[in-house]
């Protein structure tokens, strides 16, 4: 990547003067100032067309129901959930009658990352076929006594060239910030630049390939860039980071103080490379081009993104770094990537690796316990060591390309602390066949791993952007 030097420099001295805030680990915004809008997204709201469907003096649900009122019944609804939708913009708000009103809003349309679509009445066939005929992903949101359209909802669903659509029939008003989640991913997707630290440029047709098809760039970093942002990087802003990481750490085992200072301070650069491209996850070439080439393992600072809603990424593993996007959009909560191992002894695969997120459940989340070791294939370095809670329902998934998604879920019955493998580790008891997941297992070693039943939210958005998910742990996977 090239700078003009003048602009490089300025961005150094801007990135140093940021930096001397530097001094707590609870949000981004906290943190550093860094503009953060949603877990994962720094850019720009999510845009969302909200129409709502109704016929007036509709039989069902009623003909004595006022649809003005029942559309200010609903907006009262997601008043109260304004936090869940504060990265949202819904720049199309419309009550629409007879399947005509859709064509003065097409181009409106065509602008936004989904429609969020809400059922008021019978009647409304028509309406939703020419809102599907815009060609952008359409979420149904469809309370009982709504109509009888729900019958021929299935076929919809069933059949892609009739639109991109999903549904869900539900009484329960918690569902409308549930329909927004695969927008969120798609828009998270489409903003995101990604900073890989690198002296190799990735693979052009995979470049190309997540452009085209989710509009993710990647900006290829060198050891002298990376350098520059590390030197201008305070001293003391390097060792008040470092302090509180020690701090807070159960205790600190390996490592020595030089060691965390030189990751902190690398942590603190990362958000110079970060801020200078207006990118939302980096990822460094830690065990190759970048071996031994920077004055630290990246391992905090990864962790540190995570923990305040960006994405710090191992091994510039970018196919990791599109799943941790596309987990994040979907959910809100980090992604613990891993190397696998079964044991059927234990009911279990264990994932493992040497960096733990220790804000699993987002950056406004309780903090996990950790500890600060050495990354243990390397006795290297310096790592949190991080203790999942147990009894937590997790998903595990991986983009492989731009076109499939193969994933499992399950449940964390242990976290253990051993000397073998990685720091960090849970043993999870899959859904479905453990013995299936192992045969099934192909396309690398890593996957990303987030708290929560994500299943529902990753159908939806595979459906929407032309990914096949399959389930690793089903026997006809």
């Amino acid at each position: 990547m090239e700078m003009e030097r003048r602009q490089f420099l300025g961005t150094m001295m801007a990135g140093s003067a940021f930096i001397m805030g530097v001094g707590s680990m609870t949000t981004a915004q906290a943190q550093t100032g860094m503009s953060i809008i949603s877990p994962g997204c720094r850019t720009s709201k999510v845009k969302i067309a909200k129409l709502y469907l109704g016929i007036p003096k509709a039989l069902w649900p009623t003909p004595a129901m006022d649809l003005d009122e029942e559309r200010k019944r609903y907006e009262a609804e997601f008043d109260k959930r304004a936090k869940e939708f504060a990265d949202c913009e819904f720049s199309v708000n419309e009550l629409l009658t007879k399947p005509e009103d859709v064509a003065p809003i097409k181009d409106r349309l065509a602008e936004v990352d989904g429609i969020l679509a809400i059922h008021l009445s019978m009647g409304v066939s028509g309406i939703l076929t020419n809102i599907l005929a815009c060609g952008k992903p359409v979420m149904l949101i469809a309370a009982p006594y709504s109509g009888h359209e729900w019958t021929s909802f299935g076929g919809l669903v069933q059949n892609p060239e009739k639109g991109m659509i999903e549904c869900i029939l539900s009484s329960d008003f918690n569902q409308l910030a549930v329909a927004v989640r695969p927008f969120r991913a798609i828009h998270h997707l489409h903003e995101a630049r990604i900073v890989n630290i690198s002296s190799r440029q990735p693979k052009p047709e995979f470049l190309q390939a997540i452009k085209d098809k989710f509009g993710t760039q990647v900006i290829t970093v060198d050891k002298d860039h990376t350098m520059a942002a590390y030197n201008a990087v305070p001293d003391d802003a390097a060792r008040q980071e470092a302090k509180k990481w020690i701090s807070e750490a159960q205790k600190v085992v390996e490592p020595n103080e030089d060691e965390i200072f030189r990751s902190c301070k690398l942590a603190l650069a990362f958000e110079i490379l970060m801020n200078e491209q207006n990118a939302s996850v980096i990822t460094t070439d830690c065990y190759g081009t970048m071996y031994h080439e920077l004055p630290a393992f990246p391992c905090i600072g990864n962790v540190r993104l995570n923990d305040m809603g960006l994405g710090g990424i191992c091994e510039s593993d970018l196919q990791s770094a599109m799943t941790h996007i596309i987990l994040q959009g979907l959910t809100g909560k980090p992604g613990f990537i891993s190397d696998p191992t079964v044991d059927e002894a234990a009911g279990g695969i264990i994932l493992a690796h040497c960096l733990g997120s220790t804000k699993m459940d987002g950056p406004d989340g309780e903090r996990c316990p950790y500890r600060l070791r050495t990354i243990m294939e390397r006795q290297e370095g310096a790592v949190p060591q991080v203790f999942m809670r147990k009894n937590q329902r997790v998903t595990q998934a991986l983009l492989v390309g731009a076109d499939l998604m193969p994933y499992f879920t399950g449940e964390i019955i242990d976290a253990p602390d051993s000397d073998r493998g990685c720091r960090t580790q849970i043993t999870v008891k899959v859904d479905g066949s453990l013995e299936a997941l192992w045969k099934n297992w192909k396309h690398t070693l890593h996957r990303v791993t987030v708290y929560g039943d994500a299943k529902k939210d990753l159908e939806r958005f595979c459906k929407f952007k032309a990914v096949k998910l399959y389930d690793e742990a089903a026997a006809t996977a």
